[in-house]
C-alpha cells in the first residue's frame, strides 16, 4: 500500500510541474516591437494600428491555445488518476488481500474467506488458494477430532480397567480372609505340620503382594482418567435394542462385591441401553455400596409409568433399585454427589475418585434413562431404563 502511494504521489507532482511549466511558457509567449525607430510618425501610426490588429489576434490564439492544453492537462490527470486506481482495484488491491488472507492463514485463523474476483489475473489463483484454506480448515477438524478421539478412548479404557482391578481386589480380600482362617485353625491344631503354617504365611505374602500391586495399578488408571476426563468433550454412547435380561446377568456377574440378593426378576421385554456403560453403571453402583455400606444390597425390578416427563406412553420404563442397609449419605451431602469429583466426608479412608455416580447419572440420560437416589434405612438407587 505505501508504494502506491508513493506512485499517486509522484504522477501528482509531475502533473503539477507540468502544469507549472505549461502557465511559465503561456505567460513568456508575446509579442514584441522591433526597429520601430526608422519609422516616420505616418508610418509609425499605421504600425501600430497593425500591430495593435495582429497583438489582439495574437492574444485570443494564445488564450484558446492555453485553455485547451490545459483542458488536455486536466483529461491526462483525471486519466492518470482513473488509470492509477484501476491498477489499483484489478492488481494492487487483490495482492493485498492475499497478502492479508496470508497473514491470517500463518496465525491460524482459517474461519475467514479470501474474497475472489474472477475479472483480474488472480482470479483462478485466489479460488485456488481459498480451496488451501477450506482443506486446511477440515484437516484440522479431524485432526481435532481424532484428538478427542484419543482422549475419550484413553479416558474409556482407563475407568474399564477399574473394574477387572477392583476384582483383583476383592477376590485378594476374600483369598486372604480365607488363608488367615486356615492358618490360624493350623497355628492351634499341635498335629499341623509346620510346612503347613509355612505354606500358609507364602499364600498369605503373595496375597499381599499382588493387592498392593493392583492398588498401584488403580491409582495410576486414576490419575490418567482423572487428566483425561477434564481435557474430553464427551465420551462415545450407543444405545441399541437389548434383551432386559441382560441386566439381571450383570447383578449375577458381580459376586465380588459380597452378598447381591435379587428380590425379583426383570420383567422380559426390549430395553434400550448400551451394553458397556450399563454394565459399568451397575457396577458402580454396587461397587459404591460394597464399598461404603458393606452389607448385602438389594435389587428389585419393575415396570413404571411416564417417569420423566415426556410424551412416551405409560409403562414406557423398565426401574431398577438398588439398595444397601448402610448409614446412607448426608442429606447436606445429597444434592452434591452426582457433581464431577465430589467426595463425602465418610470417604476419606476409601479410594476413589469422586466420579463413581457422576458417570452413572451421566451415561443413564445418554441412555434415555435416568437415575433417582435417596436414603430410606441405607442408600438407595434407581435406574430409570427405557422400554421399546
Amino acid at each position: 500500500m505505501s508504494n502506491f502511494r508513493k506512485i499517486i504521489i509522484i504522477f501528482t507532482v509531475l502533473m503539477m510541474a507540468a502544469l507549472a511549466i505549461i502557465l511559465n511558457i503561456f505567460k513568456g509567449m508575446d509579442l514584441s516591437v522591433k526597429n520601430v525607430e526608422s519609422y516616420n510618425e505616418q508610418e509609425l501610426t499605421v504600425y501600430k494600428q497593425v500591430w495593435n490588429s495582429i497583438n489582439e489576434g495574437f492574444v485570443a490564439e494564445k488564450d484558446v491555445a492555453q485553455k485547451q492544453i490545459l483542458i488536455l492537462w486536466s483529461v491526462i490527470l483525471v486519466v492518470g488518476y482513473a488509470f492509477i486506481l484501476l491498477v489499483y482495484f484489478l492488481q494492487v488491491k487483490p495482492v493485498k488481500e492475499m497478502e492479508e488472507f496470508a497473514s491470517s492463514i500463518a496465525k491460524g485463523n482459517l474461519d475467514v474467506p479470501l474474497p475472489i474476483h474472477k475479472n483480474n489475473m488472480f482470479g483462478s489463483f485466489t479460488e485456488s488458494f481459498d480451496l488451501m484454506r477450506e482443506e486446511l480448515k477440515t484437516a484440522r477438524q479431524r485432526e481435532i477430532e481424532a484428538e478427542k478421539a484419543k482422549r475419550e478412548m484413553v479416558a474409556e479404557l482407563s475407568h474399564d480397567l477399574k473394574t477387572p482391578v477392583a476384582t483383583i481386589q476383592a477376590t485378594c480380600e476374600v483369598l486372604e480372609l480365607k488363608v488367615s482362617k486356615e492358618l490360624e485353625e493350623a497355628e492351634k491344631e499341635a498335629e499341623k505340620s509346620e510346612k503347613k503354617i509355612d505354606e500358609l504365611n507364602g499364600y498369605l505374602e503373595k496375597i499381599s503382594y499382588i493387592s498392593n500391586k493392583s492398588e498401584t495399578i488403580n491409582q495410576l488408571v486414576g490419575n490418567v482418567f482423572h487428566a483425561t476426563l477434564d481435557d474430553m468433550e464427551e465420551v462415545k454412547i450407543e444405545p441399541s435394542e437389548n434383551d432386559s435380561r441382560l441386566i439381571e446377568g450383570y447383578f449375577n456377574n458381580l459376586k465380588e462385591y459380597g452378598n447381591i440378593i435379587l428380590d425379583n426378576h426383570i420383567p422380559e421385554c426390549l430395553v434400550y441401553f448400551d451394553k458397556l456403560r450399563m454394565e459399568q453403571v451397575i457396577d458402580n453402583i454396587v461397587g459404591n455400596s460394597y464399598k461404603y455400606a458393606g452389607t448385602d444390597i438389594h435389587v428389585s425390578f419393575d415396570k413404571v409409568n411416564n417417569s420423566l416427563g415426556n410424551n412416551s406412553p405409560d409403562n414406557n420404563f423398565i426401574r431398577i433399585t438398588i439398595s444397601d442397609e448402610g448409614p446412607g449419605v448426608d442429606e447436606e451431602e445429597l444434592p452434591l454427589i452426582l457433581e464431577k469429583y465430589y467426595r463425602g466426608k465418610n470417604t476419606k479412608e476409601k479410594q476413589g475418585y469422586g466420579l463413581g455416580l457422576y458417570l452413572v447419572n451421566y451415561y443413564m440420560e445418554k441412555q434415555g434413562g435416568g437415575m433417582e437416589y435417596y436414603n430410606d434405612n441405607g442408600f438407595v438407587v434407581e435406574l430409570l431404563v427405557k422400554k421399546v
